[in-house]
């Protein structure tokens, strides 16, 4: 009886953490030019970006070809999707530069930023 009413107290609370993590989408919104990780948080892929070496929001993967995200590094106004300007403090996202298995892969451009449809 005792188990029965233990693990029927556990299901119970584990419903409500199940339905909040399928609220949000894992990956990129191409509409609204951000990334949701798995934790359920939202980045803008624009704004003022810091490269860490650990315990990042994005990590990323700079490519040549079948980019996720067009990048134009920016020195003011970075306010529109694909603009971003790298800072050493207060930044908007952190970012960790990887060679494999990102959240999201770039391509450096000079002109016509934004996710790739």
């Amino acid at each position: 009886m005792k188990k029965a009413l233990i693990f029927a107290l556990f299901a119970l609370m584990t419903l409500p953490m199940m339905a909040q993590n399928n609220d949000k989408k894992v990956g990129i919104d191409k509409e609204n030019c951000t990334f949701t990780n798995k934790d359920g948080k939202t980045f803008n892929l624009y704004g003022k970006w810091q490269v860490v070496e650990s315990f990042p929001d994005i990590k990323v993967q700079v490519v040549e070809s079948f980019e996720d995200v067009a990048v134009e590094v920016v020195e003011s106004f970075p306010d529109k999707c694909g603009k971003v300007k790298f800072v050493e403090s207060f930044p908007d996202v952190k970012v960790q530069f990887v060679n494999s298995f990102p959240d999201i892969k770039i391509k450096y451009v000079k002109s016509f930023p934004g996710v790739k449809k």
